[in-house]
């Protein structure tokens, strides 16, 4: 992304960051989201405890907030290479993947199978990686 992009998509972020000033000091950081919960409330320990319980199952499925699927995991999703061939030359339509890649994808798959790409990935796979499945 551009300066320019960023400037005109985010102008207040963009003068933030080029002033130099910081509006809100970060002054420590808590990897436990339920202790950080816990300490900041002055609620009852029963309610305290239903919401560590509920943030701790977010923090689970936190391991793949950000993650962004790419060529290959659409792949290992496939049963056939009728069905690889058919996301390849999609993501290749869409702009997602160079023309290049997509012709190595290829090469891939009729040298060494659809299963060169990794172990099938099942139904729920994601769930079951956060541990929410």
């Amino acid at each position: 992304m551009q300066k320019k992009d960023i400037k005109k998509m985010f102008p207040h972020l963009y003068e933030e960051l080029n002033s130099g000033d910081v509006k809100v000091p970060i002054e420590g950081i808590r990897k436990n989201v339920a202790e950080a919960e816990a300490d900041n409330c002055d609620c009852s320990d029963e309610y305290v405890q239903k919401d560590a319980e509920e943030l701790s199952r977010t923090e689970m499925s936190d391991k793949l907030r950000h993650f962004n699927p790419q060529a290959v995991d659409f792949l290992r999703r496939c049963d056939t290479e009728a069905q690889a061939e058919e996301i390849v030359a999609y993501l290749e339509k869409k702009g997602e993947i160079t023309k290049e890649y997509a012709a190595d994808l290829r090469a891939q798959m009729k040298k060494d199978g659809i299963r060169s790409f990794g172990p099938k990935k099942e139904e729920n796979h994601y769930f079951k990686e956060a541990g929410l499945y």
